[in-house]
């Protein structure tokens, strides 16, 4: 399932050139209790680096929000854990209730899901998918911060009903409706 501007298609593979932030991706995907931890282990790849709250995504500034699309690129390029610490701080800038942090929560749940089937673990992968669904049902129908949740919320029941994911990633590239301002 790829999360296409436009009810467009297109293959998955062919999107994940599309970055939309250009900071790099990591030197490798953390995998918990098989890689060093990014931040706590003097060889994570993150190591030394500071982490600030970001500032609060709006629609007004979603585009230019290096950390909304740092996040997206993450996730699309299976750095799951990367993109769950990410949306995990918009999460907190969010105020932790409400739409807006639902779908962060949504899209971390989506992330944690994809964590659990690195570490081979399909009942985490399910568990985590599920509540993925949940939180973002409300929000069906709607594009936040470029976004189409629809998209996102079809991606994260689909994994929750076969309770796991088929291949090496979740099947889901974010798309971000850039060019609509």
């Amino acid at each position: 399932m790829t999360d296409m501007p436009n009810g467009e298609s297109a293959d998955a593979n062919s999107r994940l050139n599309t970055r939309y932030c250009s900071l790099p991706l990591p030197t490798y995907r953390h995998i918990p209790g098989q890689t060093p931890h990014p931040v706590r282990d003097s060889a994570g790849h993150s190591h030394g680096q500071s982490a600030e709250t970001p500032q609060r995504l709006t629609e007004a500034n979603w585009r230019s929000h290096a950390t909304w699309l740092y996040a997206a690129d993450l996730f699309n390029h299976g750095y799951y854990w990367e993109a769950h610490e990410a949306w995990e701080s918009l999460w907190h800038a969010a105020g932790r209730q409400g739409p807006e942090a639902d779908l962060f929560k949504g899209l971390i749940k989506l992330a944690a899901a994809g964590v659990k089937h690195y570490e081979l673990r399909p009942a985490g992968v399910r568990r985590h998918a599920v509540r993925a669904a949940e939180l973002l049902a409300p929000l069906v129908g709607e594009e936040r911060f470029g976004l189409s949740v629809g998209n996102v919320h079809g991606a994260a029941a689909e994994i929750a009903a076969a309770g796991t994911v088929a291949g090496d990633r979740i099947p889901l590239v974010l798309v971000l409706n850039i060019t609509d301002a």
